[in-house]
């Protein structure tokens, strides 16, 4: 890690070359190992180091970026340079605030010494738990085990420093036969907390129980959702949605329906960055403390999240949810929580007469944001409920569905939350079971 001393001293050199602008510094230093099997073996064992600094100016109502990963006295130079010439040049935006002032960001442990030592050694004997598993029922196993530690830093020339770090492991494992696949994934800022053993058995048996799927005609399902389908949801409503700049440019389902029930009484959904049950990140990519917002209560539509543009268009604060300013899709929730409820698994799957459990979503796509309508596929099992048990396994299936209104049809909430890792979030989220879902195509596997 680079550290507080050498952190404060880049952004100096910014701030210095900057002259009359404001200037931000924005640092994210990261060591990411990784080790990748698949057919039983392992294949790729690498490990990275990268640090990038980002430079914003603000000069009036102009602003520039400019990002660089040679952090030497010449490159910082470049990166302000070329920052500053784009002010230049771009329009004024009469919209823009100034950069926020220093603000106390609350603590929350987020870094873990063990999981940022794990070596090659130790990824190589958790990935081998995993193949010999798989291969004492003559199965293949593929995935990767992999642990990282970032360094997020935030400077301006206001006064603000932020600076946070944090671990992550994660473990992720898809086992297959010759006409099944099953998946299990675990991800913790401890690695010492993850059951690798039990994620080669929920992959294994899921590869075991998806043997031979039979076909089925595409329909309207009951359906109950593990908790890696569940985390799709979220996912596409935090992006299509859950943003102010969604919100203020009218293409958010939120849009004009602030304070009024738009889902089920039992749906629960909020963004909390400090919940030690997620994996923690104190402030935002402008070093504002993040705050805990509540988008859906009780099934009623409550808010949005802001970064400090999205913020000052309505006169308001920012609730710490900015991204990296080279990113142009304004505010994002990252730590996604939704409320459980009081079944077991068991209890999902009792009541349905005719429906489908879901193990995952794959390649799913927005169709229509207002309405978060989203298409994809099953995948690494999928499977036949008839009067409350799951009789066998079935060929996936293609959907286009609603994800709001599929959330005003949840029948009934698991009490065990998973946290599951996306491309785009970290979220906590219960299995459901919900009372219609629309699969319009099968496929051939």
């Amino acid at each position: 890690m680079l550290g507080e001393k050498k952190l404060r001293e880049i952004a100096g050199r910014v701030f210095s070359l900057a002259g009359d602008a404001q200037a931000e510094a924005l640092f994210v230093d990261f060591d990411l190992s990784l080790t990748r099997f698949a057919r039983n073996a392992i294949h790729q064992n690498v490990s990275e180091r990268h640090a990038t600094l980002t430079v914003r100016l603000l000069d009036g109502k102009r602003a520039g970026v400019a990002s660089t990963s040679d952090l030497s006295a010449e490159g910082v130079r470049r990166a302000v340079e070329a920052a500053a010439a784009t002010t230049r040049v771009v329009p004024e935006n009469p919209a823009l605030p100034g950069l926020p002032g220093p603000a106390p960001a609350p603590m929350a442990k987020a870094y873990v010494a063990r999981t940022a030592r794990q070596g090659p050694e130790e990824r190589a004997r958790q990935a081998a738990v995993i193949i010999h598993k798989a291969e004492e029922r003559g199965l293949e196993a593929a995935g990767a085990v992999s642990v990282r530690a970032t360094e997020y830093a935030v400077a301006n020339s206001r006064g603000l420093f932020a600076r946070h770090r944090a671990t992550v492991a994660d473990v992720m494992a898809v086992v297959r036969s010759d006409t099944s696949s099953g998946y299990a994934d675990r991800v913790d800022m401890d690695m010492g907390r993850i059951d690798v053993e039990a994620v080669a058995d929920e992959a294994v048996q899921g590869a075991e129980r998806g043997r031979n799927p039979a076909s089925i005609e595409p329909g309207v399902y009951e359906v109950v959702l593990a908790p890696y389908a569940v985390s799709d949801i979220l996912d596409f409503l935090g992006w299509t949605g859950f943003s102010a700049q969604a919100v203020q440019e009218g293409r958010s389902f939120l849009t004009g329906r602030l304070g009024q029930k738009i889902m089920g009484d039992n749906v629960t959904i909020w963004d909390d960055g400090l919940d030690p049950t997620g994996i923690p990140m104190t402030f935002d990519f402008e070093g504002v403390p993040k705050q805990r917002v509540d988008f859906i209560v009780d099934g009623v539509a409550k808010g949005a999240c802001y970064d400090s543009y999205t913020a000052a268009k309505e006169g308001r604060a920012s609730t710490g949810h900015a991204i990296p300013p080279l990113d142009a899709y304004g505010p994002f929730p990252t730590n996604l929580f939704m409320k459980p409820g009081d079944a077991a698994l068991d209890d999902l799957v009792r009541p349905v007469k005719r429906g489908l459990l879901v193990t995952r979503f794959w390649y799913t796509r927005t169709v229509h944001p207002l309405t978060v309508e989203v298409t994809g596929m099953t995948r690494d099992g999928t499977f036949l409920l008839e009067n409350g048990e799951v009789t066998r396994p079935v060929r996936n299936l293609r959907f286009t569905q609603s994800y709001v209104d599929a959330l005003n049809h949840v029948n009934s909430i698991g009490r065990e939350t998973r946290l599951v890792r996306t491309a785009w979030s970290v979220n906590r989220v219960p299995p459901l079971r919900i009372g219609a879902w629309l699969f319009n195509g099968a496929t051939e596997y």
